[in-house]
């Protein structure tokens, strides 16, 4: 029987985070042609993961360039992608998530008349501004795709609605699950030793509040709202907590970031971290402030409480099962969620301990079988 060719198509940190069990289970199953190309969308957040995970990509387009917009980075993936398909030919091209990579890709393998596997299909807000453009980029990719691994049974319902047929849906849980179980396996290493010692990260000291602020619907004023939010909890809680915040390289998110945060003593600011330091930090972190998609699903999958800093969450699960709770930009809001979980150890650890609704670590594992028994 003639081999299954796969070509799976990454470009940030996050898609290559919850790819990578992906790439590993097809390289290791009999039958299947595995391939990576990277579009390295984030050039330099993207090599860490490939490096912790193994990953060696077969096409790097290295598209990234400094302060690009939606429409240069997009018409740079349909200008270099294209030959690429045109090239190999795969059988099945996949794609992970909601990034401006997942939409072009979709696109892509539609105009060759490829077949498409949307990984992580079917999350939504129903806004289609929030998040932006990762609501449009996600509804683009579903139109197109003729697999939808659909992370939980949420998302199988919202396909449904969308009249997508049963058949083409798999509720597989989500990869980063697997990526994250990994992850956490693995042995300090002696770099993160070296930062857990300069962020003054010891047992027994102050609480580690970790933060990530970067969506653009956030750039402007929710950013310096969520900016003061962090000196207020950080001038509470002098003695008591240490915030750290891994700041993106946006010039959106840094300038505020560093004007805003820069000199408070007790949140210290640095730059994106690999992936196995922020699982690590994670362990640790009693607390996260995010308006980050993939922090909803690793926290609870440590048993650390997440507060969302976004108005909307297309993860309601998390909401549901209780392991995250949507708090906005409002300055006073975040200040009121976050003093309750810090104050209350009964709020705490009803967070801390609810069921992560996100996967058992072998949504890989169900993804490729997928491929396998539609391959015809």
């Amino acid at each position: 029987m003639k081999s299954l060719r796969v070509l799976s198509v990454f470009g940030t940190r996050p898609e290559a985070v919850k790819m990578a069990p992906v790439v590993h289970k097809l390289a290791q199953t009999p039958g299947i042609e595995s391939y990576v190309c990277v579009t390295a969308q984030h050039r330099e957040m993207l090599d860490q993961v490939l490096n912790l995970f193994g990953v060696a990509p077969d096409v790097d387009l290295n598209l990234m360039r400094p302060d690009q917009s939606l429409a240069e980075i997009t018409a740079a993936i349909f200008t270099h992608l294209d030959p690429v398909l045109k090239d190999l030919r795969p059988d099945w091209v996949l794609a992970q998530g909601d990034t401006t990579t997942v939409m072009a890709t979709s696109l892509l393998a539609y105009y060759n008349r490829i077949r498409f596997g949307h990984v992580e299909a079917g999350l939504r807000t129903g806004d289609k501004w929030q998040p932006f453009p990762e609501e449009i980029n996600r509804m683009v990719a579903s139109v197109t795709a003729d697999l939808h691994f659909a992370p939980t049974e949420w998302s199988r319902q919202n396909l449904l609605r969308e009249n997508v047929p049963a058949a083409r849906i798999f509720v597989t849980g989500n990869p980063v699950i697997d990526a994250l179980q990994f992850v956490a396996s693995q042995p300090l290493t002696p770099e993160v030793r070296e930062l857990f010692h300069r962020l003054g990260l010891k047992d027994g000291g102050q609480r580690l509040v970790f933060v990530t602020a970067h969506r653009r619907e956030n750039f402007g004023e929710p950013l310096e709202n969520i900016c003061t939010a962090l000196c207020q909890l950080a001038d509470i809680y002098r003695e008591q907590i240490h915030i750290v915040y891994p700041v993106h390289l946006n010039p959106n998110v840094q300038e505020p970031v560093y004007r805003l945060l820069g000199n408070v003593e007790n949140i210290t600011l640095i730059p994106p971290l690999d992936y196995l330091p922020l699982v690590n930090i994670l362990k640790r972190a009693v607390l996260v402030l995010t308006d980050s998609g993939g922090l909803q699903e690793e926290a609870p999958g440590l048993g650390v409480p997440v507060l969302v800093m976004r108005q909307v969450t297309e993860r309601p699960e998390g909401v549901q099962a209780g392991t995250v709770r949507l708090v906005g930009t409002d300055t006073e809001r975040i200040v009121a969620e976050a003093r309750r979980l810090l104050d209350d150890p009964t709020a705490h650890a009803a967070m801390a301990h609810a069921v992560n609704p996100y996967g058992d670590g072998r949504a890989a594992e169900r993804i490729v079988q997928a491929l396998l028994t539609t391959r015809n």
